[in-house]
């Protein structure tokens, strides 16, 4: 169902608007709880990225690349892959604890993987492996080195920031939930003709497009009432 929308050119950028959109719907929807926000990766930006986390919702947004990414000896140093997941000093990958949605953070660990024969992500020159020096492989640190990331990474960084690991098939399950039903509304305005606009202009084409919105909620809702009924009729 089509909750809000606007129409934009295609060249603008869409991070701002999308922010604004997603306020609003707490002012038109008050009862609604957002679980979890999906969205490609040009809503990857500062703005939405916080906005989403001020919800407490889960961020479950494609990744925004950028070059200093492909440089992995900087992955130890900043604290994070390419992927946001979290890297140790010595090149090896946190494992994920799960989302605390009480206190919006997501808790990792290293599990002290460097003494359990796996390798790391980053090989480093200069270090020996596995890193006798490392101060969270005795046992007092059962469980390693122990982190959580909220809204930001301790670099105050937040464009990798995920609060699932990407790839996972949690992070699968709902990101392509979300991008299925943005694809299904447009297959559906494209079985109705409109997947060019018969008018000019874009206040005629928000008026058009805001009307066929509407039209296929409400035939969404048709459609769910017709299946509840039968689903009570057969029981």
């Amino acid at each position: 169902m089509t909750l809000l929308d606007d129409v934009r050119p295609a060249n603008e950028r869409e991070e701002v608007p999308s922010a604004a959109l997603l306020l609003q719907v707490k002012c038109n929807y008050p009862d609604l709880q957002v679980d979890s926000v999906a969205g490609d990766a040009g809503l990857g930006f500062d703005v939405f990225l916080h906005t989403v986390y001020a919800l407490q919702a889960r961020r479950v947004i494609d990744l925004r690349q950028h070059d200093t990414d492909r440089d992995k000896s900087q992955w130890p140093l900043r604290g994070y892959d390419d992927h946001g997941r979290p890297v140790c000093p010595y090149g090896y990958v946190f494992h994920s604890y799960g989302w605390d949605r009480v206190r919006l953070r997501h808790k990792w660990a290293c599990e002290q993987v460097c003494w359990k024969g796996k390798q790391p992500r980053v090989r480093l020159s200069n270090v020996t492996y596995p890193p006798p020096q490392c101060p969270y492989r005795s046992a007092e640190h059962p469980y390693g080195r122990v982190i959580n990331v909220a809204e930001r990474f301790s670099d105050a960084s937040i464009r990798l920031v995920r609060d699932l690991p990407v790839g996972s098939p949690a992070w699968k399950a709902l990101y392509h939930r979300g991008r299925n039903a943005v694809e299904g509304r447009n297959a559906t305005m494209e079985g109705w003709g409109l997947k060019r606009l018969p008018v000019y202009g874009q206040p005629r084409s928000k008026a058009w497009l805001f009307l066929a919105d509407t039209w296929e909620t409400l035939t969404t809702l048709a459609r769910l009432v017709r299946e509840a009924t039968q689903a009570s009729l057969l029981t």
